[in-house]
């Protein structure tokens, strides 16, 4: 199963596994599972570290790299995920969470939120 953290989902993998569910700790380790961050994530914790508002373990370069030595992927963003937006109606505002939603949606991916709101695009959801 592919699987598209949420940025949040990403964060407390790596900092904070408490704040996880059985359920997606185990899909986590599960070796049939592919994990994927989105870029998207990447630059929002790239923003939020900058202004201060996440403190992360290391740096966001080298927590990167620790990840994807342990196999995680960075999914990158095509013009079709951004194009996709348009067909999303405006439930959900911020910007980041509609394009990781769209990128879902397109790739096929199952979505690791705990958001209540992005569930209302259709996208699957593990939490």
């Amino acid at each position: 199963m592919n699987l598209l953290l949420d940025t949040h989902a990403f964060v407390w993998w790596d900092s904070d596994k408490a704040q996880l569910p059985p359920r997606v700790l185990s899909a986590f380790f599960d070796p049939q599972n592919r994990l994927h961050l989105s870029i998207v994530s990447v630059w929002e914790m790239q923003i939020k570290a900058q202004l201060g508002k996440l403190t992360l373990r290391l740096p966001l370069r080298e927590l990167l790299d620790d990840h994807r030595r342990k196999g995680l992927l960075v999914a990158g963003i095509e013009v079709e995920d951004v194009l996709g937006l348009a067909a999303l109606p405006t439930i959900h505002r911020d910007p980041f969470d509609r394009l990781i939603v769209s990128q879902a949606l397109r790739g096929g991916y199952r979505l690791v939120s705990r958001d209540p709101i992005i569930a209302n695009y259709g996208v699957t959801i593990l939490w």
